[in-house]
């Protein structure tokens, strides 16, 4: 795993360890990588989860499917981040959602239990682990409320706007692209996707924004607006 090491330096989970400390770490954290096809079920609903994910290449998406076959897109995972973490420090028997590739994606697995359990020389650079991971955790808890406050908003253009806002504000400009497609979008603010392209062509013809594909521009009012407002966590 050498070649991954220059990339592993700017991973959360490893920030702040040495290049040089990284082989032996991952050794002793069973460390193992694995390659996913496009479309491919990374984890499944209702198993049992006992390692992190941490994404090296590709982008995959979690997803929770209701009694209907409606799939709500719950967060995309890009190279660099994390996921399953809080399921695997809980244990959890049954996975509550579904991982699945979305590209060709490789994964690294890493074991919890070694995450957290410190080594026999109870090195600094394990305990930096262990903080890393407990920022990890705080983040996800905070991007969580921060989808509940899109999706929580009356209607579907309460939805866009939270969501649209919010990236606005983030980025601290009034034209952005989203890291989302038109399906994805609906998916995660769990509304009709036809419902949804029908108010953002309303928000056009109203001034409010103008739109092509995932590129965005809010007018200048309405940009104003989103930064006097507070930012969702």
């Amino acid at each position: 795993m050498n070649d991954l090491l220059p990339f592993l330096t700017q991973v959360s989970l490893f920030k702040g360890i040495q290049m040089a400390e990284l082989p032996e770490m991952l050794t002793n954290l069973n460390a193992r990588k694995v390659s996913y096809k496009k479309q491919e079920v990374i984890l499944r609903e209702g198993q049992s989860v006992y390692s992190v994910g941490v994404m090296l290449s590709g982008k995959v998406k979690v997803v929770k499917v209701d009694f209907r076959g409606n799939a709500n897109i719950m967060a995309f995972i890009e190279p660099g981040e994390m996921f399953a973490e809080a399921y695997a420090c809980t244990q959890t028997a049954n996975l509550p959602f579904t991982v699945l590739s979305v590209t060709e994606s490789e994964i690294l697995w890493i074991n919890y239990r070694k995450i957290i359990s410190t080594c026999t020389s109870a090195c600094r650079s394990h305990e930096k682990l262990i903080e890393n991971m407990m920022r990890a955790l705080a983040s996800k808890s905070i991007l969580l409320n921060q989808k509940i406050e899109h999706i929580s908003k009356r209607t579907t253009q309460e939805k866009l706007l939270a969501y649209l806002f919010d990236q606005s504000k983030k980025l601290g400009v009034n034209e952005f692209d989203i890291p989302l497609s038109r399906q994805e979008l609906a998916d995660y603010l769990c509304v009709d996707r036809s419902a949804m392209s029908n108010e953002l062509c309303k928000l056009q013809r109203e001034g409010v924004l103008n739109f092509h594909l995932n590129h965005f521009k809010l007018s200048k009012s309405s940009s104003e607006e989103a930064h006097n407002l507070p930012i969702s966590p």
